[in-house]
């Protein structure tokens, strides 16, 4: 039986919106009668709650570069800024296109930026030429990211265990290559650009965009999904989902357990992103919590826990400035 309601819908994410949220994460670009056949409600059902969730929820679907299968670096910066500068140094950093994730820490004296830098040149100009004059910048360390262990195609929402197995089956998209390097033509840009603004662009709108017919469309991102270059995947806010507290966990192993640790970290319901990294330390993991007291029983237990990890420095988030391709509105 499809389950149907006209009722005014409450502000909170419940069981249907987050297998909602699940659904899309695992195929973002399917249809709203695939996903409602799926779930066992309308697709009228489906489209409601997507819009409330678009605009309670931060929800929105894009494309995202995986910089891993196409063989760019990722970087993830610390900036340590004067009092009172920060929130100006991140707004700055999130209007760039190759700034993928920005964060205000310790206090709001901490700017935490992800950047995925094309070419040498772009990486130069940012570490080398203007972040390093900017008088407000007084300490920058550069982790760059060597090895993904969770995160990227595969999302955090899976771990909620929302969906079952068959459920997920019948909606994913299909296999993703793994061999070579991927690659993105500069053919490509345009189709690529309108989906980095919205995941779920129907074909006529890429058409009109890209100038390509409607098939030929299909084809091509049908063949970078498939091999990897890029994938759909879902922003939202944490907070309606009853994680708060977003933390960065800069994690030094012996490089002996680095793997193993990596690899354990992946598996932890509070992992949402966990990476190898060359810098200071040599494992980055972004943690969300119920709170602060989960935040505090993690450390102390689980993580604590893991033979080989030696240091741990816990940064928790002031506030998310930047997601994976847009600005977030100040607050």
């Amino acid at each position: 039986m499809k389950m149907e309601s006209h009722e005014r819908e409450p502000r909170t994410i419940d069981e249907l919106d987050l297998r909602l949220l699940c659904a899309l994460e695992v195929n973002g670009r399917a249809s709203f009668s695939r996903i409602g056949a799926v779930l066992g409600v309308s697709d009228q059902t489906i489209a409601r709650r997507y819009r409330r969730l678009c605009a309670e929820a931060g929800l929105r679907v894009v494309a995202v570069r995986d910089a891993e299968r196409l063989g760019h670096d990722q970087w993830m910066l610390r900036l340590r800024c004067v009092p009172d500068s920060a929130l100006t140094i991140a707004d700055a950093l999130a209007k760039r296109p190759d700034t993928s994730w920005i964060a205000l820490a310790s206090g709001g004296t901490e700017v935490i930026c992800g950047t995925r830098p094309r070419s040498p040149g772009d990486h130069d100009d940012l570490l080398l030429g203007k972040l390093p004059r900017t008088p407000a910048v007084v300490e920058i360390r550069a982790h760059q990211m060597l090895h993904r262990f969770f995160g990227g195609p595969t999302g955090w929402l899976r771990k909620l265990g929302a969906l079952t197995d068959d459920q997920i089956a019948a909606l994913h998209p299909g296999p993703v290559s793994t061999q070579g390097q991927a690659h993105i033509d500069a053919e490509d840009e345009p189709l690529v650009a309108a989906l980095e603004r919205d995941g779920r662009a129907t074909y006529p709108e890429l058409q009109r965009v890209t100038g390509r017919s409607e098939s030929a469309v299909k084809r091509r991102l049908a063949d970078l999904i498939t091999s990897g270059a890029v994938y759909i995947d879902v922003e939202y806010h944490s907070e309606p989902l009853g994680r708060p507290v977003t933390a960065a966990l800069w994690i030094t192993a012996s490089p002996a357990a680095l793997h193993s640790v990596g690899e354990a970290l992946a598996t932890h319901d509070e992992i949402a992103y966990a990476t190898a990294t060359a810098g200071p330390s040599n494992i980055l993991v972004t943690a969300v919590f119920e709170n602060t007291p989960a935040l505090y029983a993690y450390l102390s237990g689980r993580l604590g826990h893991l033979d080989g990890v030696q240091h741990v420095e816990a940064t928790p988030f002031l506030r998310r400035v930047k997601q994976l391709t847009y600005q977030r509105p100040m607050r």
